[in-house]
């Protein structure tokens, strides 16, 4: 069948058969009209069989004097009045209403009706555009990194690039038309008289002037002669305007630079601006806009849905931020994967304020912990450390690091992990809690206690700057209360973000604590036993034997001073091979093989300073309510 030709039903004309792989059995015989102007897949057809692409319906969806006796009616109004007529001139076999799937428009609901108009095109392939452009692709740091796969595809699969809009408003095409032959006029001289006028007077000056006025004086078209001519009513496409603003903006302003060290937007500008920003400029350039390109999900509520005024879980960043504070909403945008869609609601942001008061919390107990310590005078240096405060030193400029990264490669959910653990697990669950009875209890001036807040010191400015970016109020707020020995310059958001010292960074001793930090864990599980088992009530009521593997031995003998504070309790022994007594106050860990501990009562009495229990309570006549070590710091002077 294909090429024989028929006689149309309606004019006497003749219509040709085609073959179209868009027609498959299950649509019907396959016998179907062909609309080249009113349809991609027939626009495209047409093109391959060389067919006529007639108008007939205008841009109110009315025929036109093409259609014959239909002129004048509405698309809808003649497909009866066809109908009747096929009918009359017995060309109609059957006709029945069905229902199918229509493109219909967003905002009216009514159907749509395609026609083929002339339109202004940026060609992909003519000037090699689209390979240049996914060359430039590959030198692009795109985040997440699956995306490049996205912007790949998208461009390698676009059609042209249609620029131009049938709008009543935006910003015009700036090309005229021989009034009397026709001839396109578009050359440079006239683009930029029109853009001068733009530049003085608006884009609007298109609309409000003549078409004599806006061209060169004296203009005439290089074709016929002609002086009378014609604007072009359509505007251009808002993706090519936003697509240039690396032009427009970037290049006219001498603070930014091009190109842009990073575009940021949804998931869906990867078919938008992205992809028109990096369209225009491999055309203008020959390179890619900008260095990296950040891609995030949208907002959804607490149940993954979208947010809407009429279900109500619409969340107001204002209605956050005048109840919480800016730092919250901040923290919780820090702490959301944008790599997804990212959920906000109540429940979210009652766990943000948590997070928030653990991090202030920290920030506000080693301030205070500082107030009689000046770091000029009473620093202590690296070497002359404890292990305990090397370790905590070797934890923050881990933490330097892994921040530091993470901001790097705009990752925030990792640096809110990173600083919340940190805070949470380092410092408040161990090392602040190890250290408060030698803040509390030491002399002021003894050097170990003057290592622990050289410590201290240090983490505070570092963990002010890694927060700064973030935490902008909080941060400021408590770098305005630090001593002016540790706060190098007025405001937090001037000094430099902090560097990783890499002589701190000791494996071995950071495999030790591990193994001690693994003990402490279960020693906290058999004084939680010994506690049920109303043995003790609290963990400084205790004194706890420990029967090790033989491969920890040496390590906790290193540390056996230390254990008592590690583990917060008042006696540590170390029972070494001794035999495990039968008892079921002995907790067997399964964690560690062959470590046992027993807990029992610690020996002597509580002290009331230091709330240690020690055999040396009531040795001294004149202090029996105190232990022997309290009374040597109250007696002791080392300045």
């Amino acid at each position: 069948l294909n090429g024989l030709k028929t006689e149309h039903p309606l004019e006497a004309k003749e219509s040709l058969v085609v073959n179209a792989d868009f027609v498959d059995l299950a649509q019907g015989t396959g016998c179907v009209h062909i609309a080249p102007g009113h349809g991609v897949e027939d626009y495209l057809l047409g093109l391959t069989y060389d067919l006529p692409s007639p108008m007939p319906v205008d841009g109110s969806g009315v025929f036109t004097s093409q259609a014959g006796k239909f002129a004048g009616k509405t698309v809808m109004e003649a497909n009866p009045l066809i109908v009747s007529e096929l009918k009359s001139l017995g060309k109609l076999v059957y006709a029945e209403e069905i229902s199918h799937s229509y493109p219909h428009c967003w905002r009216c609901k009514q159907p749509v009706i395609f026609r083929a108009t002339e339109q202004w095109f940026i060609s992909l392939d003519k000037a090699h555009l689209r390979e240049q452009a996914l060359a430039a692709i590959e030198q692009v740091k795109w985040l997440p990194a699956w995306n490049i796969r996205r912007i790949r595809s998208m461009v390698s699969e676009r059609p042209d690039w249609c620029i131009s809009r049938q709008r009543a408003w935006g910003v015009p095409i700036p090309v005229f038309y021989c009034h009397s032959c026709g001839e396109v006029i578009a050359d440079q001289a006239v683009l930029r008289k029109v853009e001068q006028i733009f530049r003085q007077q608006g884009a609007d000056s298109w609309f409000k002037m003549k078409a004599s006025e806006l061209l060169p004086a004296g203009f005439s078209c290089p074709k016929c002669g002609g002086k009378d001519f014609d604007k072009e009513k359509d505007i251009i496409d808002v993706w090519f305007e936003s697509g240039i603003s690396h032009q427009a903006v970037l290049k006219t302003r001498q603070e930014l630079n091009w190109p842009a060290d990073l575009y940021l937007e949804g998931s869906d500008q990867h078919r938008g601006w992205f992809q028109s920003s990096l369209l225009t400029s491999v055309g203008i350039e020959n390179s890619a806009p900008y260095k990296s390109v950040l891609t995030h999900g949208f907002l959804v509520d607490g149940q993954g849905r979208k947010m809407s005024k009429s279900m109500g879980n619409v969340i107001d960043p204002l209605e956050v931020i005048k109840q919480s504070g800016a730092d919250i909403l901040r923290l919780w945008v820090s702490s959301s994967d944008y790599s997804t869609d990212v959920a906000i609601s109540k429940e979210i942001l009652s766990r943000i304020v948590e997070a928030y008061r653990r991090i202030r919390n920290t920030i506000r107990f080693v301030l205070g912990n500082l107030n009689d310590f000046n770091f000029s005078k009473d620093r202590v240096e690296y070497q002359k450390m404890g292990k305990l405060d090397k370790w905590a030193m070797m934890r923050l400029h881990q933490l330097i690091g892994k921040v530091k990264n993470a901001y790097e490669n705009y990752n925030f959910y990792l640096v809110y992990h990173l600083i919340y653990n940190f805070c949470n697990v380092d410092l408040s669950a161990f090392y602040f809690d190890v250290l408060k009875d030698k803040l509390y209890t030491w002399a002021a001036n003894h050097p170990s206690r003057r290592s622990s807040q050289t410590v201290m010191a240090n983490i505070l400015v570092v963990l002010l700057k890694l927060i700064a970016p973030i935490l902008v109020f909080t941060a400021e707020e408590a770098w305005l209360n630090l001593k002016d020995e540790l706060r190098e310059i007025d405001s937090v958001h001037l000094s430099q973000m902090p560097e990783v010292e890499e002589s701190y960074i000791d494996v071995n001793l950071e495999q030790d604590w591990n193994r001690l930090l693994q003990l402490r864990g279960e020693v906290s599980k058999a004084i939680e036993q010994a506690r049920n088992q109303g043995i003790i009530a609290g963990s400084l009521e205790a004194l706890i034997r420990l029967y090790l593997p033989a491969e920890m031995e040496s390590l906790v003998k290193d540390y056996q001073n230390d254990l008592p504070s590690i583990f917060i309790v008042s006696q540590v022994k170390i029972a070494g091979n001794l035999d495990v007594p039968s008892s079921n106050n002995v907790f067997n860990s399964q964690e560690i093989p062959s470590l046992s501990i027993l807990v029992e009562p610690a020996k002597g009495r509580k002290c009331q300073r230091c709330w240690n229990w020690r055999e040396s309570v009531g040795r001294d006549s004149n202090y029996p309510d105190i232990c022997e070590r309290c009374l040597e710091m109250l007696k002791a002077d080392f300045t």
